[in-house]
């Protein structure tokens, strides 16, 4: 995968301003390259231990994806108190649908990739520009 500084930099920086809640949101871009971050509202019920992106914020990505938007790659997540790996939690409600995963816990962001049997972990190169 491929993602670029200006992504990771807004990551790290929405989950430090969510901090002590998770944040959560959308990755967009083409092909293996992750070109933005769009950040989501959090409407699980208890934020501070759990994430559910605003389905608004899905449904707007999807709709604008149909007019010629950037493609959804995968979603992103912290992780305020544990590490940047999948948790018991992600794995259970993870839809097995091969998009990209990042977490984020403190300033480590690690890339996911959902597959069906779990979360495989995906190398990624940062990108300049």
């Amino acid at each position: 995968m491929l993602i670029l500084r200006s992504v990771l930099d807004a990551l790290r920086a929405h989950a430090a301003g969510a901090d002590p809640h998770e944040c959560c949101g959308l990755l967009l871009g083409e092909g293996l390259r992750i070109a933005a971050a769009r950040p989501a509202g959090n409407v699980a019920a208890d934020p501070s231990r759990r994430f559910e992106i605003d389905p608004q914020a899905l449904i707007d990505q999807h709709r604008a994806q149909r007019h010629g938007g950037p493609r959804l790659l995968g979603y992103y997540h912290s992780h305020p108190t544990g590490p940047a790996r999948p948790s018991a939690t992600d794995r259970a409600q993870a839809p097995g649908d091969g998009l990209v995963w990042a977490i984020i816990a403190e300033e480590t962001v690690t890339l996911w990739r959902d597959s069906p049997g779990g979360f495989d972990p995906l190398p990624y190169r940062v990108l300049d520009g």
